[in-house]
């Protein structure tokens, strides 16, 4: 019903920046908070950053000055700015949102990730 794609992710050395972008289509009649989480090896999903519907945002503390996220309510899409990037930012990075459906039921999809890699 809803679907979640990723983009922009790819091998980036240290200092350099990436831009991440999600897009969400299919029966979509409002969505609210979206967010970006990320998954290194070996460790647990966390999340990066998440933005309300009316702009609001939140970071996690080792993101805070480096990354910024923004949202295009007209396209759907959730954005990812990643400057000064680090070797441990290297992870698979997850779009996530909260949607409500044209048949007003409540969903919470993932998309299927985009990797990035940090590294000299």
């Amino acid at each position: 019903q809803v679907q979640l794609v990723e983009s922009g992710g790819g091998l980036v050395q240290p200092g350099g920046s990436l831009r991440l972008s999600c897009a969400a289509s299919g029966s979509i009649f409002s969505i609210n908070a979206m967010g970006w989480y990320r998954q290194a090896p070996g460790k647990q999903r966390e999340l990066v950053a998440r933005i309300t519907s009316g702009g609001s945002t939140n970071y996690a503390d080792s993101v805070k000055g480096r990354f910024t996220i923004s949202r295009d309510n007209a396209k759907n899409t959730v954005y990812l700015q990643m400057n000064s990037l680090k070797p441990e930012d290297t992870a698979v990075y997850y779009c996530n949102a909260g949607v409500i459906t044209t048949m007003m039921t409540y969903l919470e999809p993932w998309g299927q990730g985009t990797l990035v890699t940090v590294s000299s």
